[in-house]
C-alpha cells in the first residue's frame, strides 16, 4: 500500500501520510536544507520529524519533494525479510549517491517507535512531537507546556483528570491560516 505507484503523486494529506515515497522524500529534502547530518537516530527523529505543515498543500506540491519521490524505487526484501515479519518490521533503505556510492541502513527489525525497539528514547521523542504539535495550536509556550504535561502524565491521572484532559482555554489557541490551503 505505502509503496504503490499512486503513492508517488499523493494529492490529499491523507494519502501523503501513507506514502513511503512522500515521507522519505520530505525528510530527505528537510535534511538537505538543514545541511547537516543529525548526531544520533533520536536527534534525526526530532530534527527531521514531519509536522502538519509537511502535509499541507504547499508541501504536498513542493517541487523538490516531488522530484525526490520520482527517484525512489521499492523492492521486496525477499524470504529473509518475510521470515522476520510480523515479529518485527524488517526494512532497509539504500540511497545511491550521484557518484554511484550506496549508503545502506542494513536490515532494521525494530524501528524507533516499535514496541520491541530498545535503543530509541521514545519518551523524549514523543515529548518533542507533542510540543511540536502544541506549537501549531497554542499561542504561547507556557500554555503549550501545561497541556503537554497533562498528556505526558496521563498514565497516572485519575479518571476525573482524564475526563478533563482536553479542557483548556480555547482563546489561548493560535490563529493561523488553514494548513491545507
Amino acid at each position: 500500500i505505502i509503496g504503490a505507484p499512486a503513492k508517488k503523486a499523493p494529492k490529499p494529506r491523507q494519502s501523503a501520510d501513507h506514502s513511503m515515497a512522500f515521507i522519505v522524500s520530505r525528510i530527505l529534502v528537510k535534511a538537505i536544507k538543514e545541511g547537516k547530518v543529525p548526531s544520533s537516530m533520536d536527534d534525526a527523529w526530532k530534527e527531521l520529524m514531519l509536522s502538519p505543515y509537511d502535509y499541507g498543500k504547499e508541501a504536498l506540491y513542493d517541487a523538490e519533494t516531488r522530484a525526490m519521490m520520482q527517484k525512489i524505487t521499492f523492492s521486496h526484501g525477499g524470504p529473509e525479510f518475510d521470515a522476520k515479519y510480523p515479529d518485527g518490521i524488517p526494512t532497509q533503505i539504500d540511497i545511491t549517491l550521484k557518484g554511484g556510492e550506496t549508503l545502506s541502513s542494513g536490515m532494521v527489525m525494530y524501528p524507533s517507535g516499535h514496541a520491541r525497539n530498545t535503543t530509541a528514547d521514545l519518551d523524549n521523542i514523543l515529548l518533542h512531537k507533542n510540543k511540536m504539535l502544541g506549537d501549531v495550536v497554542f499561542a504561547d509556550e507556557a500554555t503549550r507546556d501545561t497541556f503537554v504535561n497533562r498528556l505526558v502524565n496521563m498514565e497516572t491521572a485519575s479518571p476525573e483528570e482524564v475526563a478533563k484532559l482536553y479542557d483548556f482555554d480555547w482563546s489561548a489557541m493560535k490563529e493561523h491560516a488553514c494548513i491545507d490551503g
